[in-house]
């Protein structure tokens, strides 16, 4: 396994982004429809095809998904992985009509010193359909894609990805972009709140503080007194190879979310927008009952992981003021240094 989304066979993530706009879209392509649901916790969310999700509508696979900075011009990505899917006559049919269904969430990173004069369109149709046609089992992490523009409270945000499976062999992964108004490590130091997930040095493998300071415990939010609740999200993906209704997805979803407490500090607060996507491959048997459970705590693990390692794989914004990243502070991680 590569610790990556696409350890779920049939999977592949692409990124497109422009530097000097820093900003830019991810897209996850899945080679067969999958199950699909949606879990919205915070306040500012933004996203393309919510409803379609919800367990009363009727289309229950999508095709692909789409994350993206630029607030509200990035949902047009979606557009884009649309366009390619079109190309490759996949989608819905309705009739004689295909239609591609490609649910997404965007998040904002417009203030983060990029040049946002784009003229009367903005370029993320163009981004997302770029990103769709780069779609492979290999992607970077980090200041790339979707993630190139994300900033936390203190320390650069990205792209992040994480892998596991659950003792009977289900698999399941999640890809997050960490833009969030929270901090991702414990206080100004080296060490992140996922640290007791952490998997072979995943994210520097500093561990825990040896004990815990009240500067440690206050609240740190990116803008402070000024932010904003369209200012900040994080966007997660999990997807598993587990056999699931769109029911099960939902509360896949809904525990998987937990991994964004884990690793994220404070989180769901009015000052963000986070979303997960909970997607299913179905070619593995779980119980609905415990195996949903166990599958959906490994998620969550995941989940936090991913977050710890996109700020871990971050590098910082080529601009004036820009936030450092983990690394800049930091170095290398203890394993590899000592």
């Amino acid at each position: 396994m590569k610790n990556l989304l696409t350890d779920i066979s049939g999977v592949r993530v692409g990124h497109a982004d422009d530097k000097t706009m820093a900003s830019g879209a991810t897209a996850v392509i899945f080679d067969r429809p999958a199950v699909a649901a949606i879990d919205v916790r915070g306040g500012g969310p933004g996203i393309r095809e919510g409803a379609l999700l919800d367990l009363a509508n009727t289309v229950e696979r999508i095709d692909a998904l789409v994350l993206a900075g630029g607030s509200a011009f990035g949902l047009e990505a979606g557009g884009g992985v649309q366009a390619w899917l079109a190309e490759q006559g996949r989608g819905f049919a309705v009739g004689d009509a295909i239609i591609p269904i490609v649910p997404g969430a965007i998040m904002f990173d417009l203030l983060n010193g990029g040049d946002k004069a784009w003229g009367r369109f903005a370029p993320y149709r163009e981004l997302g359909y770029a990103a769709a046609a780069a779609a492979a089992t290999d992607f970077a992490l980090g200041s790339v894609g979707a993630g190139l523009g994300a900033t936390t409270a203190n320390f650069k945000g990205g792209i992040g990805s994480a892998s596991a499976a659950t003792p009977g062999g289900v698999r399941v992964a999640a890809l997050a972009v960490v833009n969030a108004v929270g901090s991702v490590t414990i206080g100004d130091g080296p060490w992140f709140w996922a640290a007791p997930f952490e998997i072979d040095g995943e994210y520097g493998g500093r561990g825990m503080p040896a004990s815990f300071t009240p500067d440690m415990l206050s609240m740190r939010i990116k803008g402070g007194a000024a932010a904003t609740s369209v200012e900040n999200t994080t966007l997660a993906i999990v997807v598993t190879d587990a056999e699931l209704t769109k029911p099960q997805a939902k509360r896949l979803a809904m525990i998987a979310q937990t991994g964004f407490a884990r690793a994220i500090y404070p989180v769901h607060a009015p000052l963000d927008g986070d979303v997960l996507f909970a997607a299913a491959t179905c070619e593995k048997p779980v119980d609905p009952l415990a195996g949903l459970t166990e599958l959906g705590m490994v998620a969550a693990n995941a989940v936090a992981r991913a977050i710890a390692r996109g700020v871990y794989a971050a590098t910082a914004l080529p601009f004036p003021g820009a936030l450092p990243a983990w690394r800049d502070r930091f170095g290398q991680d203890v394993m590899r240094s000592g």
